[in-house]
């Protein structure tokens, strides 16, 4: 790939992305490939003005071996060390970039209850500090191509070239492969925002999706006040623009916690920590998943939904219309960060108080007196189509359409 090419989306991450105060410290938390592309991507977060800038390194296969030979007990400890260093992050708040690349398959295998246990228990301890950094700081999710990845987007092709074409492909889908990504993104962020003032025009109390293809057939409440979101989010503390999700094409808002009813089908296969869960379905009751049924990896969708208490509860509707640039791209990428972006999904699990209209102003408990769900987990998951139709309802009982035949119904 062109150096010219990558420098730009370096920059897109560090300007556009976490847009770094002046003195700022940044985090990269990145696999240990591409070093090449990291380094460049940390003098881009110095030239953006960053104080200081710290990578830590991943690698999955250990990761793996931790869970097969690490007693579940080990697992579920948290180490003093570990503790003070989210402590650390939850009061300097630096802009914190995650470049994913991992192998979509990389921990099947592993004992999934054993995982979903050890996660629960460090959850527990480390949940006020991760609290504590929602809304308060800068953060940004984005891509670079690992070799196991890259087979599996784009099998039989040879290392290099698969390895080439899947960063083609991220940078296409990331509106970073032209002559500027930074004003791309300035104009891409402004057509989202005209769709989110658009919707909250509205007013909406309810939205119901159906299609026909699929069998998606669902009613989802939505918290009066509760705004549809896109594009560039406002840091409350440092008071800048960032964009979180390099790409993003979509669309959400936060709905009521205990209002879903209906069943909804998988139009694209969910990564979830490792593990691919495919050609799957969920049924709402009273809010609350009541039944789940995958072709493939169903125990790992099933413990998800029982991770907590709120794991089995929505945290986000997300609008992507079927003409999205990721699925017109024809790549199926087996990685959430781009999948979302190609189709219309919804979010098991925690929801984003941001979406609430002045939410500096609410406490916790006021955010769960509200019906915004709080969990350990936020797993979006793909339910789009090509017929989906979405129809939203006022207060009055008015009926809009939002969606029809998988696109936008206005604008």
């Amino acid at each position: 790939m062109e150096q010219k090419i990558l420098r730009g989306y370096a920059r897109l991450i560090a300007r556009s992305g976490v847009n770094i105060v002046p003195g700022q410290e940044v985090t990269i938390a990145s696999p240990v490939e591409q070093t090449d592309f990291v380094e460049m991507l940390v003098e881009e977060c110095y030239l953006a003005g960053a104080g200081e800038v710290r990578v830590d390194w991943m690698f999955q296969p250990l990761t793996k071996l931790h869970y097969q030979y690490q007693s579940l007990e080990n697992l579920s400890r948290v180490k003093k060390w570990q503790e003070e260093k989210y402590r650390y992050i939850a009061e300097a708040r630096p802009a914190r970039i995650h470049l994913t690349a991992e192998d979509p398959d990389g921990l099947s295998g592993i004992d999934q209850a054993k995982y979903a246990q050890a996660q629960q228990a460090v959850y527990k301890v480390l949940r006020p500090y991760r609290k504590a950094m929602e809304n308060s700081a800068q953060w940004c999710v984005a891509a670079m191509p690992g070799l196991k990845w890259a087979r599996k987007v784009f099998p039989g092709l040879p290392d290099e070239e698969a390895v080439e074409k899947l960063w083609a492909a991220i940078l296409h889908c990331s509106r970073a492969d032209g002559p500027d990504p930074v004003a791309a993104w300035v104009e891409h962020s402004a057509n989202i925002h005209r769709r989110c003032q658009w919707l909250n025009s509205l007013q909406l109390r309810r939205l119901n999706y159906k299609s026909a293809a699929t069998g998606t057939d669902f009613t989802v409440g939505l918290i009066p006040d509760m705004l549809f979101c896109g594009g560039a989010e406002r840091a409350a503390i440092q008071g800048v623009d960032y964009n979180p999700n390099i790409p993003s094409e979509e669309v959400f808002t936060t709905p009521r916690m205990g209002e879903a009813e209906g069943v909804v089908f998988s139009t694209r296969p969910l990564s979830y920590r490792g593990v691919l869960i495919d050609d799957f379905s969920i049924r709402f009751e009273n809010g609350r998943v009541r039944e789940v049924h995958a072709g493939r990896n169903e125990e790992a969708l099933r413990l998800m939904t029982q991770m907590d208490e709120g794991a089995g509860m929505l945290g986000e509707c997300a609008l992507v219309p079927w003409q999205s640039p990721i699925r017109e791209s024809g790549v199926l990428f087996y990685n959430t960060l781009f999948d979302e972006n190609a189709a219309c999904h919804l979010a098991l699990g925690r929801g984003y108080s941001s979406c609430m209209k002045d939410f500096e102003k609410y406490s916790e408990k006021d955010f769960a007196a509200l019906g915004v769900n709080d969990s350990m987990i936020h797993e979006d998951f793909m339910i789009g189509s090509e017929d989906l139709d979405i129809t939203g309802v006022t207060a009055e009982g008015k009926e809009i359409p939002i969606f029809r035949n998988g696109g936008w119904a206005e604008l």
